[in-house]
């Protein structure tokens, strides 16, 4: 019997799902692929309205978790899952502990995919930074039946991981919607590069969900005085937000070469 295909997303705030990879989530979830999401944080510290109404960040915290399981079930995720760490904080975590709570569920749940963050966090951010480094560690160590403490769980090789990259046409799109996209880090400017064109591995059609994931979008309402601008936005810019996601392929075990991918599960059998 054919084995079902499972995703992983690993991400770090909730709305990062829907943001990121929302048009990839619901197709391969309309597909009936198992799409998972661990979440590392509740996005405690994102507040957008009056400094006055921060409710503080466990009252936010529980609000941004469920606005998150109520934009999950939009895009029709099979289970979400927290790790409880604190938005802000991610990056001063130990990276044993993360990695082995990645290690567990990709050991318990078997997925043949795992997407997550490139390397630069998209625009700099350090928690995006943060888990795709523990989400990479892990897919390595979840395959090595030598990996310290969780010995009773089985194995397993996730056959691909990818990085969710920003094309330049895209981050052209979100500061249409946000204005400048910069972060101020340790005094440093971060400004989002924009993933060289020609590197990109994977391209995924979209456009058809964009319905979908805009509803998934106005889930997060504590976030939404940030995000109406995504309604107004030239028909170029919407094609280049809602059109396509694309990927970098970080590896494989199962395929490779320059042509480009339009599945994420091509060459999982």
């Amino acid at each position: 019997m054919k084995k079902r295909l499972k995703l992983l997303v690993i991400a770090a705030h909730p709305d990062d799902e829907s943001l990121g990879m929302g048009g990839t989530l619901a197709k391969y979830a309309v597909e009936g692929v198992e799409t998972h999401l661990i979440t590392a944080t509740r996005g405690e510290r994102g507040w957008f309205g009056e400094a006055a109404d921060y409710p503080g960040p466990a009252a936010l915290g529980r609000i941004r978790e469920a606005e998150l399981r109520a934009a999950a079930q939009v895009l029709g995720l099979h289970r979400v899952t927290f790790f409880n760490y604190i938005d802000g904080d991610l990056d001063q975590a130990q990276p044993a502990e993360v990695i082995g709570k990645i290690v567990a569920y990709i050991r318990q749940t078997r997925p043949q995919v795992v997407v997550t963050f490139d390397p630069t966090g998209a625009y700099g951010h350090p928690d995006h930074i943060a888990i795709s480094q523990f989400a990479s560690a892990a897919c390595v160590a979840a395959a090595n039946p030598a990996y310290p403490g969780l010995e009773q769980r089985p194995a397993h090789s996730v056959s691909k991981l990818y990085y969710r990259v920003s094309t330049r046409p895209l981050l052209a799109a979100y500061e249409a919607a946000f204005g400048d996209l910069v972060m101020h880090v340790d005094g440093v400017e971060r400004r989002p590069p924009g993933w060289p064109e020609w590197s990109i591995t994977t391209q995924i059609e979209t456009m058809a969900y964009w319905q979908q994931v805009w509803a998934a979008i106005a889930c997060h309402r504590s976030q939404l005085p940030g995000y109406e601008g995504l309604k107004d936005l030239s028909v170029e810019h919407r094609q280049n937000l809602w059109g396509q996601e694309h990927y970098y392929r970080v590896f494989s075990l199962v395929n490779g070469g320059r042509a480009m991918e339009h599945d994420l599960f091509e060459g999982v059998s």
